[in-house]
């Protein structure tokens, strides 16, 4: 087999497939490894729903609105994405705010476990 310009060397060190490293601007702003959750605060926040409205749960807990995403999570990096809902009726609702809950956006009382009220708010879990 005859090696043509820059594929013989790649063919020699055992690179059948070259890819270009993405240790560019672009892995900085979008990480591999999406960053865990930080505790916001360890008590959930009351808001009034309004039907048919769409709303964005901050995930990252980053956010300077809590319980609701400013964009945070992009400027700091984390690879994380606020969760998108619509609000089927309105009503009062408690939106968690330690990020621990198993039915997110909604509280389950999960801040009231020895393990979120130990946390530092602004740590991960």
């Amino acid at each position: 087999m005859r090696c043509v310009g820059r594929s013989c060397g790649l063919a020699a060190r055992g690179d059948l497939n070259p890819r270009r490293n993405i240790s560019s601007w672009l892995a900085r702003w979008f990480p591999r490894t999406p960053a865990r959750s930080v505790v916001a605060l360890k008590t959930p926040i009351k808001v009034e729903l309004v039907a048919g409205k769409t709303y964005r749960w901050c995930v990252c807990g980053r956010s300077k609105k809590q319980p609701f995403c400013d964009g945070s999570h992009f400027f700091q990096r984390t690879g994380l994405s606020p969760l998108k809902f619509k609000a089927q009726e309105t009503r009062t609702v408690a939106l968690c705010t330690c990020k621990a809950t198993q039915r997110p956006p909604y509280c389950d009382g999960t801040h009231r476990s020895e393990r979120v009220q130990k946390a530092e708010v602004g740590s991960p879990l």
